[in-house]
């Protein structure tokens, strides 16, 4: 496991609404109406487990009433009034939860690679459907190879004529020269062109940024004030820059946690990253030691959060359970061919530094959240194709919970966590009276096993329920096309 440029494409019944609380939902497509299994003014789910996404012990026997797009009144079945001529939806043995807010997504897939760069393959067809299909209700793209692309996605979503979660689209990656050579991103040339690149695409509606791994500190500086400047956000995924400078620099979200910080290399060069060497590093490293103590120290003292992104990395590992059938059957054939040649080499290589750095990153993310740092969920679709939408959602929740945190807390992580990071959790990321209706409801109960949060049945954004066993159908064979 080397080069750390493989992480890229390679209350109560009657409560009434809070004032200006509705959610605001565009006439729906043919199209996406094709997928739609319950819309009515006034929805009524009856005897439902709820998890409220606050961490809270789950709530049997529910009713969860939306009306306009939004929770009208929650609370127990013997003492709520269901609306007259409400659309009723029997939940008996199922769990209603939160959309998933996932902050490290993205609309494109390992694509071609050749000696001289990389190019990756957009997948604003399969990837907008499955991510909604696998109950992630709200998105960041965790970096945008075509930006242009996700923006025009985003409003295609929005009003109504493409299926899809709701997008926070990043702007393109701000990236030095230096390997990796990506043709779909634009090189820096100083912090003029950092800071002119926010301005331009901010004005176009990016509602974050994302640096990279050979980005400077003065580029990454005016960056972060140019976002800043107009209340928006920057995150990256870093090595030439160290966790503690950007932290210093204000940046507000590192993405994929501990696998990617250089601070532990000896003698590493101020802008330079030192990629061959991170891994060693970590190997040496103690979690509980007071070098790792104190940069966890200071990103909860700056209030940067962090993205887990635990399913690319576990992609890259031995004796890991591969993709199920009902995934690679919605790959190509070239894609899905390509996928299993390297889970067999990764299976023959049997590398056991990877077991130690995975189980570390674990740790980090465990001692992360436990010193009051704000982890977010992610996914990250690159790699070598062995993350796909949607049900990389799911599987980050399990993979939290093999961490070491609750079922409850994963939940939160992959739901509140995430709304809160994108100032959003007044609308979204828990189930309560006034906000959204963007839910997940699930077969079984995840919070005594979390593996039922697999079984997707129905998926609510804006008070419309989605057939998630439709959308993935639409998308058969298609992931990993040009």
């Amino acid at each position: 496991m080397t080069n750390r440029w493989w992480l890229v494409p390679v209350v109560a019944a009657g409560c009434v609404l809070a004032a200006g609380a509705s959610a605001q939902t565009a006439a729906l497509s043919p199209e996406v109406r094709a997928f739609v299994k319950v819309d009515a003014p006034t929805v009524a789910l009856l005897h439902a487990r709820v998890i409220d996404g606050t961490g809270a012990e789950p709530r049997a026997d529910q009713v969860v009433v939306i009306e306009r797009g939004a929770v009208r009144a929650l609370g127990d079945s013997a003492h709520t009034t269901i609306p007259a001529g409400a659309q009723v939806v029997d939940l008996a043995g199922r769990t209603v939860l939160p959309g998933f807010v996932m902050v490290h997504e993205h609309m494109f897939y390992p694509g071609v690679l050749w000696s001289s760069g990389y190019l990756a393959n957009e997948q604003g067809f399969s990837f907008p459907r499955l991510y909604l299909a696998g109950g992630a209700t709200t998105v960041r793209t965790g970096g945008s190879l075509e930006p242009y692309t996700d923006l025009e996605l985003k409003a295609a979503i929005d009003s109504g004529r493409l299926p899809g979660p709701k997008m926070d689209v990043t702007g393109p990656y701000l990236q030095g020269p230096g390997f990796p050579v990506f043709y779909q991103m634009h090189v820096l040339t100083g912090p003029d062109d950092a800071r002119r690149t926010v301005e331009y695409w901010a004005g176009l509606g990016a509602t974050s940024f994302k640096a990279y791994t050979n980005i400077t500190r003065d580029e990454l500086s005016a960056a972060i004030k140019a976002a800043h400047a107009r209340g928006l956000k920057v995150t990256a995924h870093l090595c030439s820059v160290t966790f503690h400078e950007a932290a210093s620099l204000g940046i507000d979200n590192l993405e994929h946690g501990l696998l990617v910080a250089s601070d532990f290399v000896a003698g590493k060069k101020p802008d330079q990253c030192p990629d061959d060497a991170v891994e060693p590093s970590l190997l040496a490293l103690d979690i509980a030691g007071r070098p790792m103590q104190s940069l966890i120290q200071d990103l909860v003292g700056h209030k940067v959060a962090v993205t887990s992104t635990l399913p690319v990395f576990e992609t890259f590992g031995p004796h890991r359970p591969p993709l199920p059938d009902r995934v690679l059957d919605l790959m190509t054939a070239d894609a899905r061919i390509a996928y299993l040649r390297r889970r067999a080499r990764i299976a023959d290589q049997g590398d056991t530094t990877w077991t130690v750095l995975f189980k570390k990153e674990m740790a980090f993310e465990r001692a992360f959240a436990a010193a009051g740092g704000l982890l977010l969920a992610g996914t990250d679709p690159t790699g070598y194709g062995g993350v796909v939408a949607g049900f990389s959602n799911q599987r980050e929740l399990e993979l939290l919970v093999e961490a070491g945190f609750a079922p409850l807390d994963a939940i939160r992580i992959a739901t509140l966590n995430g709304a809160r990071y994108l100032g959003r959790d007044k609308q979204v990321g828990t189930v309560a009276v006034g906000k959204q209706a963007d839910l997940i409801v699930v077969r079984g109960d995840p919070s005594s096993n979390i593996r039922d949060i697999e079984n997707v049945e129905l998926v609510f954004k804006d008070g419309v329920g989605y057939d998630p066993e439709k959308l993935i159908a639409s998308a058969k064979g298609t992931v990993g096309l040009n």
